[in-house]
């Protein structure tokens, strides 16, 4: 396929998923799903050349800034609140499900040697970040159980990637050191965790002496590119480096970011995510057609290996209520024996059947899979079976997922152990402070008051906050009716100026100055309306 070919092809792929994202809504499926059956009924469409994805370029591409994005949102005192329970999934899960399809995909096909087998088993045995996120961020999980699921996702490729590392090694030599790969995996991890924090740091550092927004949008997305990068040409986890330096600037941003930076960046970054994410999920159907050519034809990828294929399927999806569950007795055994009512890490049957049922395996998988050399022993089987684990976790899985925490109904009480403010406890010491500092400053050398409005609007402001300081929330409707009032206020002031604009009355350039301030007025109403 030539390089314009390539473009057009993105390019309808990106056309297509306009469409697939507005079926999923109207059929209420997660939009990973429509995108992958999508992606394959492009491949079968008369004409169109077929795909063959270059597995280093769709990893380098696509995983880091899905990563990035992952740990730039996430919640530092959270993760490390619930470190056990993630790396249990994120490492644990991981070695057990690798070990358990190992053993499985041994028994079927007696043949194939136990280095392969494992290396099937550590291809299939991560759950995917990007197809993780794609079906649970439209889900209303417990807080608990979204930090589990997502710090899972940010750190298990990382450890699926050094035990296929070490599998396809032992495979094609037939060798392999139990403290060697210990020592390595150590390595890797601990390596990953210094490029990434190194990285984060400077970058924190350039973005304080750079004074162009874009520069600092620009820089800032690339640091998922820089710090994967460096991780892997510096011989550690390009997963791990990543995820610490997204870390690092999220914890700093809210420093060496100005309001107005975040506000483009933010909007930026969420469309540049947006089309990542919908076109992984297309590509990946799209490998279809050129896995099943890999694998010997239709007939051979459904009938031959089919059996080994329904084996591997099987024992993915097991393993992992086998290690949720008992992860979650011998958490509840040891609480019970040492007398504490709560853990880091426990979780009631419901969340634990949610858990083990979240599982969606996506792009890291594929990538890997086709990225095995082709000397690779059953190198067919493991190609047919990725794909058969991606397609069945996500139709299966993402679309059911849904309806399970419907029917399970898990607890959504807050943590008792996290002691934190109340909204409106923290507004009102906002307020306070707010009013605290103008209030020197409304005032001339002779105790006058010279800005009599500003004084009225943050004292009222201050009065409210602490008036509900009790009060877990504010009063909804109120709030409610408050906010839609000044949302009518912006769309009459916006027709009205979008009418001037078009009567000739005003300039292309005081449009988008007036029309800025009318955005910031919006935004800020709708985050207060909620």
């Amino acid at each position: 396929m030539s390089s314009v070919s390539a473009f057009k092809l993105v390019l309808l792929s990106l056309i297509v998923m306009i469409g697939l994202q507005l079926l999923a809504k109207r059929l209420k499926l997660p939009p990973a799903a429509a995108l992958l059956i999508g992606g394959i009924a492009m491949a079968f469409v008369p004409g169109l050349p077929p795909v063959h994805l270059d597995p280093d370029l769709v990893i380098v591409v696509f995983l880091p800034p899905l990563l990035m994005d992952g740990a730039y949102f996430s919640v530092w005192e959270e993760l490390k609140r619930n470190l056990g329970g993630i790396l249990l999934l994120a490492i644990g899960a991981v070695a057990f499900t690798t070990l358990a399809v190992g053993v499985v995909t041994h028994l079927v096909v007696p043949g194939l040697p136990w280095a392969v087998c494992f290396a099937l088993g550590a291809i299939v045995s991560p759950p995917d970040a990007v197809a993780a996120k794609a079906v649970l961020e439209r889900l209303a999980l417990p807080r608990k159980l979204m930090v589990l699921l997502e710090g899972e996702s940010l750190l298990n490729d990382a450890a699926g990637l050094v035990l296929v590392r070490f599998a396809v090694a032992a495979a094609l030599t037939g060798t392999f050191s139990m403290g060697h790969a210990a020592a390595s995996f150590a390595f890797l991890g601990l390596g990953g965790v210094v490029v990434g924090g190194v990285v984060g740091y400077l970058i924190v550092q350039i973005v304080r002496c750079l004074d162009d927004d874009y520069l600092i949008i620009t820089t800032s997305v690339l640091t998922a590119w820089i710090s994967y990068i460096a991780g892997e040409m510096l011989g550690v986890s390009g997963v791990i480096a990543t995820v610490t330096a997204g870390l690092t600037f999220g914890w700093y941003q809210h420093e060496v970011l100005s309001a107005t930076v975040r506000m483009r960046g933010m909007a930026f970054w969420q469309v540049v995510v947006f089309l990542l994410e919908a076109l992984v999920f297309i590509l990946i159907g799209l490998s279809l057609r050129g896995v099943i050519a890999r694998s010997g034809g239709a007939g051979d990828a459904l009938f031959t290996l089919a059996p080994a294929v329904a084996a591997v399927l099987g024992a993915v999806v097991l393993s992992r209520f086998v290690w949720v569950f008992a992860t979650e007795f011998f958490n509840t055994s040891w609480r019970r024996l040492t007398g504490r009512d709560r853990g880091n890490v426990a979780l009631d049957w419901r969340t634990a059947t949610i858990t083990s049922w979240a599982g969606m395996r996506g792009v890291v998988t594929l990538a890997v899979a086709l990225s095995l050399p082709e000397t690779m022993p059953g190198r067919d089987l493991i190609l047919v079976a990725s794909f058969a684990v991606i397609l069945v976790t996500v139709l299966l899985q993402g679309t059911t997922i849904g309806l399970l925490i419907q029917w399970i109904n898990p607890d959504r009480s807050p943590d008792s152990s996290a002691q934190h403010l109340t909204e409106p406890q923290a507004w009102a010491r906002l307020e306070a402070a707010q009013l605290a500092a103008i209030e020197p400053l409304v005032h001339d050398s002779e105790g006058k008051v010279i800005h009599p409005r500003l004084l009225e609007q943050y004292t009222y402001r201050a009065t409210i906050t602490k008036a509900y300081g009790d009060r877990t929330d504010f009063p909804h409707e109120e709030r409610t009716t408050h906010f839609d009032v000044i949302l009518a206020a912006v769309a009459a002031g916006r027709k009205e100026l979008l009418r001037m604009h078009r009567s000739g009355a005003i300039h292309d350039e005081m449009l988008h100055v007036l029309e800025h301030d009318l955005d910031l007025q919006e935004v800020s109403a709708r985050h207060g309306r909620g």
